[in-house]
């Protein structure tokens, strides 16, 4: 029997009462457990395998999938469970990071920055911000390395510059008319691209970004995931739909006073 510390990025039902849980641990790295009687509500196993919880986990390990034995939680995010948006982009973050990862491969780095994009999300921080930092991030464990430090088609580090996916990183003001491809963004929206990729999450302060930017520093990192990674996420399509609910219920009809 062995024990870890994780989090719960995917449950699945199997059979009448037990699930299968997916869990990214600091120990092993990604993992799949069988969870029995954990769907029954009086179950001691029930809490600790709801999608998002943070927890200690005691299995039995096995070729294939190992059993649960027993868990503590130590995080619920209670925040996240409760919020349809937070929750939205909560399990962008797990199905992410379960679908850029390989079982059993343990990444301490990983599983704490993971940790802290659902906590600082829990807490109240910008959701949208986190998830590029988090996207921003994860290009490495996908095998992808765009050039942020310097232009890379000349090499040159001084900018200003704009983002291309077709050059594979930043090109400067000398190489914009080599690539036909490159977005033509704002300075700034490149700046927070170049601050994502290498920004370190514990020195994370009090994020205000405008709307528009967060939008245009998205559009480049759905330009690049589409031409790169080779992934296509439920939910993502679900998040970009419901930003448009978003945007429903908070445009207030007009007043007008009734005859």
């Amino acid at each position: 029997m062995e024990k870890c510390e994780g989090i719960v990025i995917r449950t699945t039902s199997y059979r009448e009462s037990d699930k299968i849980i997916v869990i990214y641990t600091r120990e092993y790295g990604k993992m799949g457990l069988v969870a029995r009687g954990a769907k029954k509500t009086k179950s001691r196993l029930a809490a600790v395998t709801q999608l998002f919880t943070n927890g200690v986990f005691t299995f039995y390990p096995n070729r294939g999938l190992g059993t649960l034995q027993q868990g503590e939680a130590l995080t619920s995010f209670s925040s996240i469970q409760t919020d349809i948006f937070l929750t939205a982009y909560a399990t962008y973050a797990c199905e992410l990071l379960d679908k850029a990862t390989e079982e059993q491969q343990a990444s301490t780095g990983l599983y704490d920055l993971f940790y802290q994009i659902l906590h600082h999300i829990d807490e109240g921080y910008d959701p949208q911000v986190l998830t590029q930092i988090f996207e921003m991030k994860m290009l490495s464990v996908l095998g992808l390395y765009p050039t942020m430090d310097r232009c890379a088609i000349c090499g040159r580090e001084d900018g200003p510059f704009d983002f291309s996916a077709y050059a594979n990183g930043l090109v400067c003001y000398r190489c914009f008319e080599r690539d036909k491809y490159r977005m033509h963004l704002p300075e700034n929206v490149v700046k927070l691209l170049r601050l994502f990729y290498i920004f370190q999450l514990d020195r994370l302060g009090n994020i205000d970004v405008k709307q528009e930017t967060k939008e245009q520093v998205q559009r480049a990192i759905d330009t690049y995931y589409e031409q790169y990674s080779g992934l296509y996420l439920k939910s993502k399509k679900f998040l970009n739909n419901m930003k448009n609910w978003d945007a429903l219920l908070t445009n207030k009809p007009d007043e007008k006073d009734s005859d």
